[in-house]
């Protein structure tokens, strides 16, 4: 009988270790939450992230712009500054294209060279 009650004692104790365990894990849940979030900010500065990466989601930003023909625009980037080169069909593009760019994780600036291009006017000449 003793040996029940000294099983049931441990249980118990057992029990309420584990449930102090779960209660002080979801508190610091909580705050690890938070120091995620400043990891994430702190990923951002400049020069953490790899340039390739970098052109890889601004190629990929460009992709996801509705209406944007982003078949003959160049991605280049150097710690960080992206440059992007080429030509659209639209004026409206050059600045939708930018923003897409800007948006990416670890891009510090965005130096928009694109240009409108001029097919009717090639053509008429």
């Amino acid at each position: 009988m003793s040996s029940n009650g000294a099983n049931g004692v441990f249980g118990a104790v057992l029990c309420a270790a584990i449930a102090s365990c779960a209660v002080e894990a979801s508190a610091q849940t909580g705050a690890n939450a938070a120091d995620v979030s400043v990891q994430r900010v702190a990923a951002s500065t400049p020069g953490t992230r790899p340039d390739t990466s970098i052109v890889r989601d601004v190629r990929r930003a460009l992709g996801r712009v509705p209406d944007l023909d982003h078949s003959e625009i160049h991605i280049r980037v150097s710690h960080g500054v992206v440059t992007l080169t080429g030509s659209v069909p639209e004026s409206w593009q050059i600045s939708r294209a930018g923003n897409a760019a800007r948006s990416v994780l670890g891009v510090t600036a965005v130096r928009n060279r694109l240009t409108e291009k001029k097919g009717d006017a090639a053509a008429s000449e």
